[in-house]
């Protein structure tokens, strides 16, 4: 094993033995790609030390995130008890992914992994990442309205209505369950939201925003109206021209747990974890409880928030 995978292991552990708790009576499915082959190759080798029955699958990379995998891929992936696909695009929002947590597989799902990625974002105790989760819905859970302020010019309220608060814990030990690794937020796809958020942490495209960069969104009555940013104004009106005002849809208000994530590193799927952050998202939210589709899912990351919840200030993890 080289440097690279030896720092692989422990992490590769934690997914294996702490979040998806693979048993020696288990079948176990490591779907990868060539791109990602390092990763895992590290689990697969964790994972056969506990049972015997365990496969790895490796494929060209999809084209895009949601691309199906090939035939013997998604069989792989529903003949498993316990499967983890460390892959160049998402396999999260695939029938192949649907249909193994159907056939009872515990899925966690690792798109677009890199290896400081998986190192930063799987060193961590996802026990009490899950304590964290617990806290912060004991603060949210029926709250009619929840207002964020930041210091880079964040002040923004949301309208929770209906919607339910989600925990997002990377602890996946029943049958049918998913996650995506690494994890760490309680999150809620809002009714409606008024104000402004000023993103100072990490977005796509732009990846991590240099110091005193910072991106602004007007939003009224549920809906972006301004994007002070031209490559994400156009991908939002490139989305619009297909869905309409959609694409617009004030999508997600996420709340980072994962204390172990100290620094923003430009990864999205890590940063928006990182514990006393703050995320909100744009276009679709289908997915994560709400009822607006859209060809678009832009998550911006805000740093030092200020999070009220019916007026109380919420203790943050990490902060």
């Amino acid at each position: 094993m080289s440097a690279a995978d030896s720092d692989l292991r422990g992490p590769a552990e934690t997914a294996v033995e702490q979040c998806l708790a693979l048993e020696p009576d288990e079948s176990c499915a490591i779907i990868t790609d060539d791109k990602r082959e390092p990763i895992g190759e590290t689990l697969y080798e964790v994972a056969s030390e506990i049972t015997d029955d365990a496969v790895i699958v490796r494929y060209p990379p999809g084209e895009t995130h949601g691309s199906e995998p090939p035939t013997p891929v998604a069989a792989a992936m529903a003949g498993a008890d316990v499967v983890l696909a460390p892959t160049t695009k998402s396999l999260s929002h695939t029938r192949a992914r649907t249909e193994a947590n159907e056939a009872g597989a515990r899925v966690a799902t690792l798109p677009g992994i890199t290896e400081e990625v998986f190192t930063t974002g799987l060193d961590a105790d996802y026990e009490l990442i899950a304590d964290h989760c617990a806290d912060v819905r004991e603060q949210v859970d029926g709250a009619d309205e929840i207002r964020v302020t930041a210091p880079a010019g964040t002040d923004i309220t949301f309208g929770i209505g209906d919607r339910e608060f989600h925990s997002d814990t990377g602890i996946v030990h029943e049958a049918g369950v998913m996650s995506n690794l690494p994890a760490g937020e309680v999150f809620v796809s809002p009714e409606t939201a008024t104000g402004t958020f000023v993103v100072d942490g990490t977005m796509m495209p732009h990846g991590l925003l240099d110091d005193g960069r910072t991106l602004s969104f007007e939003v009224e009555d549920g809906f972006v109206t301004d994007i002070s940013d031209d490559d994400i104004r156009e991908t939002v009106e490139n989305a619009a021209e297909d869905v309409g005002d959609s694409a617009r849809n004030l999508a997600e208000l996420g709340i980072g747990t994962n204390v172990a994530v100290t620094e923003l590193v430009g990864s999205v799927l890590l940063d928006e974890k990182a514990g006393g952050t703050v995320h909100i998202a744009i276009g679709d939210d289908a997915g994560i409880g709400g009822d607006v589709e859209a060809p678009i899912h832009l998550d911006g990351i805000i740093r030092e928030p200020t999070v009220y919840a019916d007026g109380e200030e919420l203790d943050l993890p990490g902060q």
